[in-house]
């Protein structure tokens, strides 16, 4: 009879297993090699598996690893970044700033410097998982293998994907292709957490020919297509001058709307195009703040969820903290639709968890359950009102931030313990940070 591994067991006052379901005072879980084993009551596990290891998080709150559903890691470089004169609007905003002065200026030190940073700062906050979308044209070829490298020293469970675009080049966007295609290939072949996906920019930067061949590779691999839309009033506008059509409708006009897309942002979308994006199994993810800062509006969330669209939550690389990002998400809405009753902090904790591991295609995460993955996160609240079932998921909504996780978790192995990324150097890495960011800013 083989002998049952041992595990770990992590004790916390609180479990939350997924947040559809209340939260369990008095439980936890069961971490044996890379999955969690069994979920119960303190003393149930004690007893059954009295030989285990036990990690006492007296004080705590055991809940599912964060899923960032979209960020751009590089973004870290362009915080106060000197500008003669702001953008005055979404369109300015790419052509005058963000693509001269950030991405056409990015090298591959810069973009491993800031990836390196970004997984530190994820895995300070309890993120276990994350899609990052590269957009550097000048960074081609290898350098998403070169992303991955850093990645992979910290054990996230990473989709890493290049942004292709036509806006350079015809030539350039079908290298692009071809990098998101040949990392697809090589993390398929490897296995590992991390993985690729297909991405190109947008309707604007790409021809009908360019989004189709994006498609058509990605139905040669199975895997998902990403691509921004309708982020601002911009794409909408330019889709009915150009096409007649709003830019969901030519998505689908072109045959590629389907399970297979994954759609970040979604601001300005019109109810018809939400009810297509549910039709059609598009997935979308929402990022509130980001969505802010670049003046795009707010996107209608809380329609697109009644439809019934699989939908992430995601910080866009702007603020790396998902605790303030589901605070976007929570209140913003509200505000909106003049209804406090919108957007209830469970609903945001599971586009946040579970919601963004399934915009992303990820099996069998974001739950603390039998059989799902030992991704996990140890919260200490210290708040100076108590938590109880009815309150828990508000008040670590509401006055938690990432300061106040202790530990991460992936795939059953510690990355962070006691505030401390294993293996890291802050000052070390803060300084190789500046250092690239300085070299961007004097480009």
């Amino acid at each position: 009879m083989k002998q049952e591994e041992k595990g770990t067991l992590i004790l916390g006052d609180w479990l939350i297993t997924t947040p559809t379901e209340p939260p369990r005072r008095g439980w936890g879980v069961r971490v044996v090699g890379d999955r969690i084993a069994a979920v119960g009551p303190h003393a149930d596990l004690r007893r059954t598996f009295a030989d285990d290891e036990v990690c006492k998080a007296e004080g705590g709150v055991i809940a599912p690893g964060f899923v960032d559903a979209h960020t751009h890691l590089y973004g870290v470089l362009a915080h106060g970044i000197p500008l003669e004169q702001a953008p005055a609007d979404f369109e300015s905003f790419l052509r005058d700033f963000w693509w001269p002065l950030v991405e056409d200026a990015l090298d591959r030190e810069m973009i491993c410097a800031a990836t390196d940073w970004g997984c530190v700062q994820m895995l300070r906050g309890g993120v276990t998982a994350f899609y990052d979308c590269l957009e550097a044209p000048n960074a081609l070829p290898g350098i998403l293998e070169a992303q991955a490298e850093v990645v992979r020293r910290h054990g996230l469970r990473g989709i890493l994907s290049f942004e292709a675009t036509e806006r350079v080049s015809r030539e350039n966007g079908l290298l692009g292709l071809e990098e998101n295609a040949a990392f697809v290939d090589r993390c398929r072949a490897e296995g590992g957490p991390v993985q690729g996906m297909i991405c190109f920019h947008t309707t604007f930067t790409c021809s009908a020919d360019f989004i189709r061949r994006a498609f058509a590779l990605a139905a040669e691999r199975d895997c998902l297509v990403h691509a921004h839309c309708a982020e601002g009033v911009y794409e909408p506008d330019y889709c009915l001058r150009h096409y007649g059509q709003r830019t969901v409708v030519y998505y689908d006009r072109l045959g590629v709307a389907g399970p297979r897309m994954l759609a970040s942002q979604c601001v300005q979308i019109a109810p018809e195009e939400i009810a297509l994006l549910a039709e059609r199994g598009v997935r979308v993810v929402h990022m509130p703040l980001s969505n802010c800062e670049v003046g795009g509006g707010i996107a209608p969330v809380p329609q697109m969820l009644a439809a019934g669209i699989r939908l992430g939550l995601g910080s866009d690389g702007y603020l790396t903290d998902m605790f303030q990002v589901m605070r976007g998400a929570f209140l913003i809405h509200k505000a909106a639709h003049l209804d406090p009753a919108l957007m209830p902090a469970a609903q945001v904790w599971t586009l946040a968890t579970e919601g963004g591991a399934q915009a992303l295609g990820l099996e069998k995460v974001g739950r603390l359950e039998p059989g799902w993955q030992a991704d996990l996160q140890w919260i200490e609240p210290h708040l100076p009102t108590p938590l109880a079932a009815h309150n828990l998921y508000d008040q670590l909504l509401l006055y938690c931030d990432r300061r106040n996780v202790r530990a991460t978790m992936v795939a059953g192995r510690w990355r962070m313990r006691h505030g401390q990324v294993m293996g890291v150097e802050m000052e070390v890495l803060r300084d190789r940070v500046r250092r690239a960011a300085q070299r961007l800013w004097t480009r």
